[in-house]
């Protein structure tokens, strides 16, 4: 494997959280989801200000229980394929793959290039040739998505946010009352823990919501659709008299429960949140003052909690000229995402339509890693690459 000088991701995990993990292992005597996983889900529902969370397996699998819960609550009586999910043409796979797999449809939308998420001009003329039931934003690479312009053109539909890898990005709630951290405003939103992302419990997820009832079919769903999770389990109990409550089972469930283990993990580094997002947003900023604006796509700055620092060069040779200058000085480096989601394999014959941010980012983007232990040698450092690239 390449040894990066600057890698794009680093372990968050310090020896403190390693020896915290090796104390519970030695003394604990339940290691599958518990008590531990139960602190985690509350203290992180502090964190954001929201009623409710459950932590599962990983950000997708909070992504589909998310979807799915909602379809079940909302969209019982309809024919799965008339609901209509708006995503955008550029985000990870996982964003849309839940809509395909529970048969929903997804109606694609271009992104802008301020902050890669949904296109104003482009959500506005979808509007005019589709009803739009659910907006599944993406609030991408640590930038806030502007819910207010959502809200302007589908102020009907069901908002859900996939948060992913920006937590603590700061949006306007919706009625412009108050700044809130991203996975706050939508009816539900979600949160990985992935490796390398602003906090990392290894592999994991979170999704949160304010809504008892979608919580209550959620906790069901994490669990196989038992009815012993519900707070309705004598309801259902009653209504069911000829089976074992203790193995009753209400909807379609799954088993996406997350472990102590990881709770552990997450706990520990919950601690440590704001400071990590606080020095990602200073290295954005040195960021953005280095970012030659007339050769290079100028993202936004306003609420970031910056996962990465990405690179959208209007000219293909720039692009070349600056992944050459990446690998010989050690600096590794990833398209941004998926890239135009429209042109990956699986979904080439979906949608012909036109996507020309998408298809910029496709051609000319790129990202290099930013995290709490990115310094100033590595801010020189790419400043020097950039007026090279440039010059």
């Amino acid at each position: 494997m390449t040894e990066y000088k600057w890698p794009l991701m680093k372990d968050t995990l310090t020896w403190f959280d390693r020896l915290k993990l090796a104390k519970f292992v030695m003394t604990a005597d339940r290691f599958t989801q518990g008590e531990k996983v139960e602190e985690f889900e509350n203290e992180w529902s502090r964190w954001l200000g929201v009623r409710y969370s459950l932590f599962v397996t990983s950000g997708s699998t909070a992504n589909f229980l998310l979807l799915d819960a909602v379809k079940e609550k909302y969209f019982k009586n309809r024919v799965a394929s008339s609901i209509k999910v708006l995503v955008p043409a550029c985000t990870w796979v996982t964003n849309v793959n839940p809509v395909f797999q529970l048969g929903m449809t997804p109606v694609f939308c271009d992104v802008n290039l301020r902050d890669f998420s949904f296109d104003f001009a482009a959500m506005k003329e979808i509007k005019k040739q589709h009803d739009i039931d659910i907006v599944f934003v993406t609030h991408l690479l640590g930038l806030p998505a502007k819910l207010e312009d959502i809200n302007e053109v589908f102020p009907n539909a069901i908002l859900l946010e996939d948060v992913c890898e920006s937590h603590g990005a700061v949006v306007k709630s919706i009625d412009w009352s108050l700044d809130r951290k991203a996975g706050y405003e939508g009816l539900g939103s979600t949160f990985s823990f992935y490796y390398g992302h602003h906090m990392s419990t290894i592999e994991g997820g979170m999704v949160s919501t304010c809504d008892p009832e979608l919580y209550d079919l959620m906790k069901m769903k994490r669990s196989h659709g038992m009815s012993r999770l519900s707070k309705n389990a004598r309801v259902y109990e009653e209504e069911n008299p000829g089976i074992d409550s203790q193995f009753l089972f209400v909807t379609a469930g799954y088993n996406f429960r997350n472990t102590e283990l990881a709770a552990v993990l997450g706990l520990s580094q919950l601690k440590k949140l704001n400071k990590f997002i606080a020095k990602r947003r200073d290295n954005f900023d040195m960021f953005l003052n280095y970012l030659p604006s007339d050769h290079f796509v100028y993202p936004r700055w306003e609420g970031n909690s910056s996962f990465c620092f990405p690179l959208i060069a209007y000219k293909k040779q720039t692009k070349n000229r600056l992944i050459h200058e990446l690998i010989k000085n050690g600096i590794e480096y990833r398209p941004i995402v998926g890239g135009n989601l429209l042109r990956q394999p699986y979904l080439a014959e979906y949608d012909q339509r036109k996507y020309p941010n998408a298809d910029l980012i496709h051609e000319n983007g790129i990202y290099i890693g930013n995290n709490q232990f990115v310094g100033e040698k590595e801010m020189k450092l790419l400043d020097e690459i950039m007026r090279k690239v440039t010059k």
